[in-house]
């Protein structure tokens, strides 16, 4: 008697495909529709996970399209500290769909939030950037300014590149109860004051999360038709949720909502998924560090050496080299301080002295 599962290919069974395989023989990727070369103009965005992969495609050789570049006087350390050469353009992490439709909207004028500039002793901050400029901008001038430089670069990258990769990380994000802009950070974290009157918490749906990023496809896809999109999921664990729940729970739904919605969205003309959280899940707590959040350079290099070989075509330049042990100190440095706003949701833990202090002096937010 014959059935479907008879004949399928070796990769489509448990047993040939991953038992008794190592980590680095683990290999889920599936053939893309469309390769890199080394003239692609390639743009990335998405959660801190998103800038390992900037960091490796710049190592392979292949510049990734930058159009707000910093002033070349700075170095670049500090270049990198106020956000600079990490993404194409200057808006840091990309946590949720939602945000990144609106960064969208917001540099074309098709949507002005209500919540345009925190303001505090030390100066100015952008609520949908703010972290991205250290003690804040000096002036308001100085920041409108910086705005609008900004909003050319987003315009330009988006409209001018010709393969978007983005790293869904999050389902959680705060919104404003007006007109329901998106933050990054929880007002009060970084810059600005928690008003739980002003401020509620969203959890977006897989259909939430489809519809942000199908309407983001279709408006950018209206000025750069040829625009073709990577969708990765982060292995990264959530740092904090705000839901009343074990932050376990509430990471494996977050990641579970995010795979589900990229499997759908991969269904689109020119768009692909690529299996990176699957690659870091299947090695289990190899690829992970103390913390069981952090994902160690392995794991990243593991991850991107399946992207080269399955997704980059006719690119210059050899791979990054084997590196020494003083190297890969630095690199597992590297991946621990990678910039990533969502960890201070989860601040090292303090006495009990200490916390009360902190509790009294708090100013309401979660």
């Amino acid at each position: 008697m014959k059935h479907p599962y008879q004949h399928i290919d070796e990769r489509q069974r448990w047993s040939r495909a991953m038992a008794g395989r190592a980590s680095a023989e683990i290999d889920p990727v599936m053939p893309p529709p469309f390769r890199i070369a080394s003239h692609t103009r390639v743009v990335t965005a998405g959660s801190c996970f998103a800038q390992h992969v900037a960091r490796h495609l710049r190592e392979h050789g292949l510049a990734c399209f930058e159009t707000e570049p910093a002033h070349p006087l700075l170095g670049t350390e500090l270049a990198e500290t106020f956000g600079y050469g990490i993404y194409a353009a200057r808006y840091g992490n990309i946590y949720t769909s939602r945000q990144l439709l609106q960064l969208w909207r917001r540099a074309t004028g098709a949507f002005m939030p209500l919540d345009d500039v925190w303001e505090d002793a030390a100066g100015w901050f952008d609520p949908f950037r703010p972290t991205i400029q250290p003690g804040g901008f000096t002036s308001l001038r100085e920041y409108h300014e910086d705005r609008r430089q900004h909003f050319a670069a987003v315009r330009r990258a988006f409209s001018e590149m010709d393969v978007f990769v983005f790293t869904l990380g999050l389902t959680e994000c705060w919104a404003s109860r007006e007109d329901g802009a998106v933050y990054p950070l929880c007002p009060g974290v970084a810059a600005g004051c928690f008003d739980a009157s002003r401020h509620v918490l969203l959890d977006l749906a897989v259909d939430e999360v489809v519809a942000d990023l199908r309407a983001f496809i279709e408006e950018v896809r209206a000025v750069n038709p040829g625009m073709r999109m990577i969708l990765t999921v982060s292995p990264v664990a959530l740092a904090a949720t705000a839901r009343p729940q074990h932050v376990l729970l509430a990471s494996t739904h977050a990641k579970a909502v995010l795979r589900v919605a990229a499997e759908q969205l991969a269904r689109l003309p020119d768009v692909y998924y690529f299996p990176a959280y699957e690659i870091v899940s299947a090695a289990g707590r190899e690829y992970l560090a103390e913390d069981r959040r952090s994902i160690l350079e392995a794991g990243v290099r593991q991850v991107m050496s399946l992207f080269f070989r399955h997704v980059l075509d006719g690119v210059t330049g050899s791979p990054p080299a084997v590196v020494g042990n003083d190297d890969l100190l630095r690199l597992g440095q590297a991946v621990m301080d990678t910039l990533c706003d969502e960890a201070r949701l989860d601040p090292p833990a303090v006495d009990s002295t200490q916390e009360q202090s902190q509790v009294e002096g708090h100013d309401g937010q979660p």
